[in-house]
């Protein structure tokens, strides 16, 4: 008999989700994380009294109710809801694009109706596009010049390194546009963030489960499986091939955390970004925004965007061509793995909400065996 029911490999949401309902359900689970510390990306770290997004904002919203309730087991939401501002050399616009934003551009637009008519108008200068070429055509032809150049152009030229003339135009598939005074960036009825931090609601999760951080399941796989019956595996899935069909790329962040001591608002909301090609950095966070912090000190953190090389962190997976059909062919590798789960963002090579991510693992279907 072995030692446990599962290994999950990773104490993200999904491994720290998953190995909470599957102990309640009477299995011996042990977890194994890589870093330091649990909580995965969304984990929070403490400064000053302050909960830190170590690894970039996370604001929890879904449409689920079921995913909703399961979470408020582990946590206090407040109501927090993410409106964050785009700073273009020192204008200031509403996020998402809504009436607020269109009005501040355009001074004589005041009424849905003339917004949507100065929209078209701009649209309709590209209308000779039929197929865009790359981000800058599509841009273009989605919303026009105006909102394009000062609030899409420079901000994904940093995100993905490169010209929007050399971005692929399908990264930029649709531009909501929203004619209402609504600065709420998220459609969900549930969103909020919680009170204690991240931290503390992985916490609450993992009670009860065996946790050993700092441990790398790759470098000794075969002593771990002597241990379990099947192996939950939330890291990426060519890495657990040992890249043998070639690695999967990704874009990468670096963040750079400070704190102000003695400054009790900097930015005067959680999310600022900044979306000239100029600016190195794509978005400044002020953490103590998301609880509604009264602190006498502030923690701001500048989002970098990187190439991602085999060191760095894997953030977001570059799903073109040459990657996705890279992934299918792991997949079918994985197909032949019996007792071995490949699950999460890394493990399915896709950008997933955090909600997605939990309701993926109350589904998962070794939790009924």
């Amino acid at each position: 008999m072995s030692d446990y029911d599962y290994i999950i490999v990773g104490a993200g949401l999904f491994g720290s989700v998953f190995a909470h309902e599957a102990a309640a359900h009477g299995k011996r689970c042990l977890v194994l994380e890589r870093r330091s510390h649990i909580g995965g990306n969304c984990y929070t770290k403490r400064i000053n009294d302050i909960e830190v997004h170590w690894y970039g904002a996370h604001i929890f919203h879904t449409s689920n109710e079921r995913v909703w309730q399961y979470m408020s087991r582990f946590c206090h939401f407040n109501n927090y809801v993410n409106s964050p501002i785009a700073n273009y050399h020192g204008e200031l616009y509403n996020l998402p694009f809504n009436m607020n934003t269109f009005t501040k551009l355009w001074p004589d637009v005041i009424t849905p109706e003339q917004a949507k008519s100065r929209i078209e108008q701009q649209r309709g200068a590209y209308a000779h596009i039929e197929n865009p070429a790359n981000l800058y055509e599509q841009g273009l032809k989605l919303v026009g010049e105006d909102i394009f150049l000062k609030l899409v152009k420079g901000y994904s030229e940093k995100q993905w390194g490169r010209k929007a003339e050399d971005i692929p135009a399908f990264v930029l598939r649709r531009l909501p546009l929203r004619f209402t005074f609504n600065n709420n960036y998220f459609n969900d009825p549930f969103q909020g963030i919680p009170q204690e931090g991240y931290t503390a609601m992985i916490e609450k999760m993992l009670e009860g489960v065996e946790v050993r951080l700092n441990t790398d399941f790759l470098a000794d796989r075969n002593h771990w499986f002597s241990m379990a019956d099947r192996i939950v595996f939330t890291g990426p899935i060519d890495a657990y091939f040992d890249f043998g069909l070639g690695r999967l790329e990704y874009r990468s962040l670096r963040f750079d955390h400070k704190l102000l001591e003695g400054v009790d608002n900097w930015q005067g909301n959680a999310v600022v970004n900044y979306t000239d090609a100029e600016t190195p950095y794509t978005r400044v966070i002020e953490h103590k925004h998301f609880v509604f912090g009264s602190q006498p000190d502030t923690v701001v953190s500048y989002e970098y965007p990187e190439e991602w090389n085999p060191s760095s962190e894997p953030y977001y997976p570059i799903n073109n061509d040459r990657n996705d059909s890279l992934f299918q062919k792991y997949l079918q590798l994985a197909s032949q793995q019996e007792n071995v789960s490949f699950c999460g963002r890394l493990g399915e090579y896709k950008y997933y909400d955090m909600d997605k991510v939990v309701a993926q693992a109350l589904d998962h279907p070794w939790l009924t065996i």
